[in-house]
């Protein structure tokens, strides 16, 4: 079975997801913006996920991880929990 590890950023607003994009896109550290903005438990670890297995994680989320390209960032992607900024570290 498929599994990957992946450190996203959990927001409740598009715009905001939106807003942290750019500033990664700007240079900004990860696990700095994650720590500051992020409403997943995850935020405190600066975003990091560990690894997972495919179809753990609800499909939009799944669907980036396993089917985008890795250390890109991606988002915001819309799941029940709110608006995810995610980067795929590795995938097997």
């Amino acid at each position: 079975m498929s599994s990957a590890s992946a450190v996203h950023i959990l927001v409740k607003s598009e715009k905001l997801a939106r807003e942290l994009i750019k500033l990664l896109a700007k240079g900004e550290n990860f696990a700095k913006l994650a720590k500051k903005h992020s409403v997943c438990p995850s935020g405190k670890k600066g975003g990091d996920l560990g690894e997972f297995k495919k179809g753990q994680m609800v499909k939009a989320f799944d669907d980036v991880v396993f089917k985008k390209p890795l250390y890109k960032v991606h988002g915001p992607i819309k799941t029940k929990f709110g608006y995810h900024v995610i980067k795929t570290l590795y995938r097997s």
